[in-house]
């Protein structure tokens, strides 16, 4: 499998489809259009940097929608995973499992430390379906929340005007 480039401001959000936690396929372009869409990908569930990367997402879940975006977590964890992670920390936005890695081999998300844990990556994108920011970093969980709200918070003050594809 070839390694891709992590995809950047600029680049257009993949069509990709996943399975969500209900067993239905979701395909991620279907989500933009009326909402700015955070997808964070994250290496596993119940895992302590990604139990607190997704409770903070929920914690401030209610400030990403009313500025006009949805969440939407990815991971290689099976649906049935998935579900039982939502139910114990209570998260209110869909996660989608990607068993094979289709979705992260198309964002460019790839390994890291020391290539045994899949990356940490949070992209932001517009209503165009146009990635306004990424942003990768393993332990500065808190870091991609931040970042992502302050991102969605200033594209609802542009009125989310999509930027120029490369």
């Amino acid at each position: 499998m070839a390694k891709t480039k992590l995809l950047k401001q600029g680049d257009a959000l993949p069509d990709i489809t996943l399975t969500g936690v209900d067993r239905q396929p979701v395909r991620l372009r279907e989500l933009v259009g009326q909402k700015v869409l955070v997808v964070y990908f994250y290496p596993k569930d119940d895992s302590p940097g990604c139990t607190a990367q997704a409770c903070s997402l929920r914690d401030q879940y209610e400030d990403f929608v009313a500025a006009g975006a949805d969440v939407v977590g990815i991971s290689g964890d099976s649906t049935e995973s998935h579900a039982g992670f939502a139910s114990k920390h209570r998260l209110p936005f869909k996660l989608l499992s990607d068993t094979r890695g289709e979705a992260r081999d198309a964002f460019g998300v790839s390994t890291s430390f020391l290539g045994l844990l899949p990356g940490r990556v949070t992209f932001v994108v517009d209503r165009s379906g146009i990635i306004r920011d990424s942003f990768e970093s393993q332990i500065r969980v808190g870091e991609h929340v931040r970042r992502a709200l302050e991102l969605v918070r200033t594209l609802a003050q542009e009125g989310a005007a999509p930027a120029a594809a490369k």
